[in-house]
């Protein structure tokens, strides 16, 4: 059996294969324009946060609300996590050099499971801090409290879905997972305004009800930075994307019109790219030239079609072979 290549690189000859130069961007840069739009976004939040944390904190001890003080804290963790989230995009849209020839995009789900674990490690802090404050007998909180928490419910809720939105329109999971932290404080803000009416409310003997909330408010931060944390480790190792973005990469390589099928179509993201490794067919008659170009052209359509993929690598097999399940990519 011989097999042609066609990938990036200087062409290399081979006892099994024919490798051609490079044809499609594979040390294209990351867009600026995407950079720039995810750290906008990533500042924002760490400007409201600085602000709202402080609040939170001040509130919270003066007011007499543990839920509060505990929100306040998660608000200062996703300050962290826009720092890590920062640096994160900074280092992912660096370009492939000798040492990363892939790039450098796996920053960006690394700086996600970062942020997710973070997530899970806020909440059990926000949770044993409650269960401390149930055993210990506290004053009522203040009314004034339950209005700061108002506020901040509004302002992070709006400050999810800026955040949110960009890193869709990005397909970036790091800037996802940050606008997740904001919800999660959204959340915790919440519940804690819940426990301080119960407290207000119900007077003496309830003054324990903003830390009943901040624990079931632990609850959904935890699960919020699971839920954030398995797509992290999947793009870390290398999980294959959904079936709909393989078999657009297939349907591409299919509009060559001397493929005969394609055989296999591995594909992994590489923070906001995909690289292809693709096992093509075609007419085992036909001269080692032709299978060489239709290579090319077939690696060519698929980057022409799928803006997201930046580099494919193709390799050629003769026409009704039964394939070796064993067998991977060349």
């Amino acid at each position: 059996m011989i097999g042609f290549s066609a990938g990036a690189g200087t062409a290399t000859s081979g006892a099994f294969g024919v490798y051609g130069p490079a044809v499609s961007a594979f040390n294209r840069p990351v867009p600026n324009e995407r950079l720039n739009r995810s750290l906008r976004v990533t500042f924002l939040g760490m400007g409201v946060n600085s602000l709202l944390a402080g609040c939170k904190l001040v509130a919270g001890i003066a007011g007499h609300s543990h839920a509060l003080v505990a929100d306040a804290v998660e608000s200062f963790s996703d300050l962290f996590s826009s720092l890590v989230v920062w640096r994160g995009m900074v280092v992912a849209s660096e370009p492939a050099d000798a040492d990363h020839p892939y790039g450098h995009g796996k920053a960006e789900p690394l700086a996600a499971a970062v942020v997710a674990t973070m997530l899970c490690a806020a909440a059990a802090g926000i949770a044993i801090q409650a269960v401390r404050g149930i055993a210990t007998p506290h004053l009522r909180p203040e009314p004034y409290t339950l209005y700061v928490l108002v506020a901040v419910v509004i302002i992070k809720e709006g400050l999810f879905r800026i955040v949110h939105r960009e890193g869709t329109s990005l397909q970036s999971s790091a800037v996802r997972s940050d606008a997740w932290h904001h919800r999660s404080d959204a959340i915790t803000s919440l519940f804690a305004g819940v426990g301080i009416s119960v407290a207000l409310i119900g007077g003496a003997g309830y003054e324990s009800a903003d830390d009943y909330a901040a624990i079931a408010a632990s609850v959904v931060i935890a699960w919020n930075g699971w839920r954030l944390l398995r797509p992290a480790m999947d793009e870390l190792m290398d999980a294959s994307p959904s079936p709909e973005v393989v078999e657009r990469i297939r349907g591409a390589a299919r509009t060559i019109a001397d493929v005969a099928d394609v055989e296999k179509c591995l594909v992994r993201k590489m923070g906001y790219h995909y690289y292809v490794d693709m096992h093509v067919e075609v007419d085992p008659e036909l001269s080692v030239r032709r299978a060489h170009a239709i290579a090319h052209e077939v690696k060519a359509r698929v980057l022409q079609e799928q803006a997201n993929v930046a580099d494919v690598l193709v390799h050629v097999e003769p026409a009704g072979q039964k394939a070796d399940p064993r067998r991977g990519p060349s």
